[in-house]
């Protein structure tokens, strides 16, 4: 029998943990403190194993069966469901470690040795304000030109076309420091 959300709603905590099975291997786990977890189990090459999708309400019914299709396809196409998820979180570590502002910071901290105190606090003041809010989250190697152009029309919509172009030149240099250590492949 499919589960609806009706029977979610009133499954009550027991003495013990148990399962409400909505098929091919989804279920949702009522644990004895109420909270609800949707689990996933499956095999891959011979082993079993188990996943956790989410908790409910968080993750509705209709979006656990969403991942779990998801789920079932990478089986299908012979990749370990569990696998896939730590290389995703990997790779959003990676990208989160090549951030601009990531690579700003370290550029700042190479660059900013030779230079006054008062002109170091200014340029990683002057990045935390204007290029951070627009462009820090995202990956040096994914940032576009006109990604670069938007952040300097905002900076320059406030009527500060100076610091718009020192701010441009900031980030032109990040970027060089970005290419020269490897984490992009073009500026």
């Amino acid at each position: 029998m499919k589960l609806t959300d009706s029977i979610i709603k009133a499954a009550k905590p027991k003495e013990k943990d148990y399962s409400l099975a909505d098929g091919h291997g989804l279920a949702l786990l009522v644990k004895t403190s109420g909270a609800k977890w949707w689990r996933y189990r499956y095999r891959f090459n011979d082993t079993p194993k188990m996943l956790s999708i989410g908790v409910y309400p968080d993750v509705s019914l209709k979006e656990a069966r969403n991942q779990h299709s998801r789920l079932k396809e990478l089986l299908a196409q012979g990749i370990d469901p569990s696998e896939n998820r730590k290389e995703e979180k990997q790779q959003a570590a990676i990208a989160a470690a090549n951030s601009f502002e990531s690579v700003a910071r370290l550029w700042w901290n190479h660059w900013k040795h030779d230079k006054t105190e008062r002109h170091a606090g200014y340029t990683i003041r002057r990045l935390e304000a204007d290029a951070f809010p627009a462009i820090g989250h995202k990956p040096v190697n994914e940032i576009t030109a006109a990604q670069f152009i938007a952040m300097v029309r905002k900076v320059e919509s406030r009527g500060a076309l100076d610091i718009a172009k020192r701010v441009l030149t900031m980030c032109g240099q990040v970027m060089r420091y970005a290419v020269a250590h490897g984490l992009a492949e073009r500026n």
